[in-house]
């Protein structure tokens, strides 16, 4: 494992060293992008369409829930990076090496590709996860709900890749790259949101307005 107890390394290697000795073991841990966004929105469509042939939920209501579940997933994104992934400096050693594994390492090598978004095997796993989770909870109206989480996982996985691996668009988008760049180059503990600000500003995890500026005078050059 390649976790050492320390934080605060960033290469700039487009590749990150193994984080499990297995070669075979450690290729589970990395993936083209483009693998799981495709899984998610096929998913999606399964789940609308057997929305559609097995439950008498209007197109109304599927529509109302599909975007529920895609604003859902924004909170959720929010809570995984924030408490899950960044568990802090007196956490136990145990759970740094877990934090290390499924986002640390990303931290250390921002700009390696295929650790850009969760592999397939836990991808599968979390999405089987989420059904029975989300079915238990919502009964019929949970299929509708959860495409629309998975449009929005598989959203944030592009626009992560995105920020990573291009430049900054002259556009309202440019802030997703300033607010990421931020997070992983400056402050790691704020700026959560990778797709969205939103909840960065409803928990009051966003920089101070003269530090952002300066930050996004800087990416402007």
């Amino acid at each position: 494992m390649a976790y050492n107890g320390k934080r605060g390394y960033v290469s700039n290697e487009n590749i990150s060293v193994p984080l499990f000795q297995n070669k075979w073991l450690d290729k589970l841990t990395r993936s083209h992008i483009a693998i799981p966004v495709s899984m998610f929105l096929l998913y999606a469509a399964g789940l609308l369409y057997y929305t559609k042939i097995a439950t008498e939920l209007s197109d109304n209501q599927m529509l109302m829930l599909f975007f529920g579940g895609t604003f859902f997933f924004t909170f959720v994104e929010y809570v995984v990076h924030r408490w899950l992934y960044h568990p802090g400096e007196h956490a136990s050693e145990d759970r740094q090496k877990f934090c290390y594994t499924v986002h640390g390492i990303h931290h250390d090598y921002p700009k390696d590709k295929q650790r850009l978004a969760m592999p397939p095997v836990p991808a599968m796993l979390a999405a089987t996860l989420l059904l029975v989770i989300f079915r238990t909870i919502l009964g019929k109206y949970a299929f509708a709900f959860l495409a629309g989480f998975m449009v929005g996982y598989a959203f944030y996985l592009l626009i992560h890749y995105s920020v990573h691996i291009f430049r900054a668009p002259n556009n309202v988008f440019k802030a997703l790259w300033v607010n990421h760049a931020i997070h992983h180059y400056s402050e790691d503990e704020i700026l959560f949101g990778v797709s969205s600000p939103l909840w960065d500003y409803v928990f009051g995890t966003t920089p101070r307005k003269e530090k952002k500026q300066q930050q996004v005078e800087v990416s402007a050059r």
